[in-house]
């Protein structure tokens, strides 16, 4: 281990501007069960940015409704808590880290792509499973932000990681592997320290920290944590978007046994993630 490199990475994360306080008052009302839609619109209210984003998103062909609505407190009833809460996390993760200092070494176009597409089949991957449909979003967010830790390494490292995505490319190594070999440290590891300096809840704070080392993982999300591993198998060997990585280590049979699936399933889903990919493009743009 680099000490130096470590304690680096460490410095440069608690620098990162935090997440708004609105984010974090939003996350704390959805997670609290004796909290009511009103609850949720007294505080999005107060951020006319934030209520946009919400109109926004409900007005979309991403949410299927057949009416609009400029009414807070109707899109909050009608979206849900988790998707609000995602929404909400999601914006404010992906304008955090599109600022100059990633735009500069960092394709950021092709790696939000990457993410949203990774974010919309986890979400098609739980539906089609019979997963809880309350759940869907949540697996929609933790797909959406599981690759957060490869943006420090971006903005820190800057022309060494550049370097380290084409020696991934050269050898058809898993670029998880390349950045262990040369700082010591992999983006799951400063995945992990922006979702403990931000206080992220444990699904998703497991699934930006174990996606490559799942194998070893006992914790109580290895739903959410199997099904973004799958996800983003195969987001990658379809050329969806791009975040480093091009030869992506094999998944293990584990994943698919977990999940109750086959291969095959992708093959199925191919035509509804394609369709849903495009409607989730909103997300991009709120």
């Amino acid at each position: 281990m680099d000490k130096e490199l470590h304690e680096k990475m460490k410095q440069f994360i608690d620098n990162m501007p935090s997440l708004p306080t609105t984010v974090f008052r939003v996350i704390e009302i959805c997670d609290n069960p004796r909290t009511s839609p009103m609850d949720l619109n007294k505080v999005i209210s107060l951020d006319p940015v934030l209520t946009a984003r919400v109109l926004k998103l409900i007005n979309t062909a991403y949410c299927g409704m057949n009416q609009q609505t400029m009414n807070l407190a109707r899109a909050i009833t009608m979206l849900g808590f988790n998707t609000v809460k995602n929404l909400v996390l999601s914006s404010a993760m992906s304008r955090t880290f599109s600022k100059d200092t990633y735009k500069n070494h960092f394709d950021m176009k092709a790696f939000w792509q990457h993410s949203l597409s990774v974010g919309v089949t986890a979400k098609l991957l739980a539906k089609k499973r019979g997963v809880d449909q309350k759940q869907w979003a949540n697996y929609f967010c933790v797909g959406f932000l599981h690759d957060i830790g490869k943006l420090p390494f971006s903005a820190l490292f800057a022309e060494d990681y550049m370097n380290a995505i084409t020696t991934a490319e050269q050898e058809r190594h898993s670029l998880f592997h390349i950045e262990d070999r040369l700082f010591t440290m992999d983006h799951c590891y400063a995945g992990q320290v922006i979702a403990d300096l931000w206080k992220l809840d444990g699904e998703l704070r497991d699934t930006i920290a174990c996606h490559h080392n799942y194998s070893d993982y006992n914790g109580p999300h290895k739903d959410k944590l199997f099904t973004v591993v799958a996800a983003n198998n195969y987001v990658i060997l379809s050329k969806m978007g791009f975040s480093g990585d091009t030869y992506p280590v094999e998944v293990e049979p584990m994943v698919l046994e977990e999940l109750k699936i086959s291969q095959d399933i992708f093959l199925a889903l191919k035509k509804e993630i394609l369709i849903e990919i495009e409607k989730a493009q909103v997300f991009l743009r709120i």
